[in-house]
């Protein structure tokens, strides 16, 4: 090989492998960034209502997605992948996840619902994902969901699809990992 090509080839595994952490290690917080200072694919914060109305005539379709971030070793997935509620019910669901490692990590749900047209009627009142997840190495935890349907919700949207993606943000978590020990 000319050294010229040797030189262009390892230019390009050098990129490649940049591109690799910076889309594991600076892309979560950036997207978390920009999904707070824009409002895209936001799901919102806590819910707080005085009193909810229950709409027991209409039933809409909820089903609970997990998938994680490839360089995230853990198992993660909802306990319930389907519930039907009418809206204004207030509904608990849990998903579960075990850090399937040998040392203490820390994890973020950076949550997304469809269809798009739903995200300002879907309230979740808690959510695991308002906070860090650390788990200690093998150690496994269920994550509680507490959330309710706007009676508001457009009568076409029948079913909603909340979705996680759980990435590792051990590195950006440092504090929270000496609340493990």
């Amino acid at each position: 090989m000319e050294k010229g090509t040797r030189k262009t080839v390892l230019r390009l595994a050098l990129s490649a492998v940049l591109m690799f952490v910076a889309v594991f290690t600076i892309m979560p917080p950036l997207y978390t960034l920009l999904c707070e200072v824009t409002g895209l694919r936001k799901v919102g914060g806590a819910y707080e209502a005085e009193e909810i109305k229950v709409d027991a005539e209409r039933w809409v379709n909820v089903q609970f997605v997990a998938t994680h971030n490839d360089a995230m070793p853990w198992e993660f997935r909802p306990m319930t992948y389907k519930v039907k509620v009418n809206p204004g019910q207030k509904t608990v669901i849990k998903y579960f996840a075990k850090n399937n490692t040998d040392r203490p990590m820390v994890a973020q749900a950076v949550p997304s619902i469809t269809p798009f047209s739903a995200v300002n009627y879907f309230h979740k009142i808690e959510c695991f994902c308002f906070n860090h997840q650390p788990l200690e190495g093998g150690e496994s935890a269920e994550l509680g969901l507490e959330f309710v349907v706007d009676q508001d919700l457009p009568k076409q949207v029948t079913t909603i699809t909340l979705s996680y993606t759980l990435f590792d943000i051990t590195e950006q978590a440092k504090p929270g990992l000496a609340q493990l020990n």
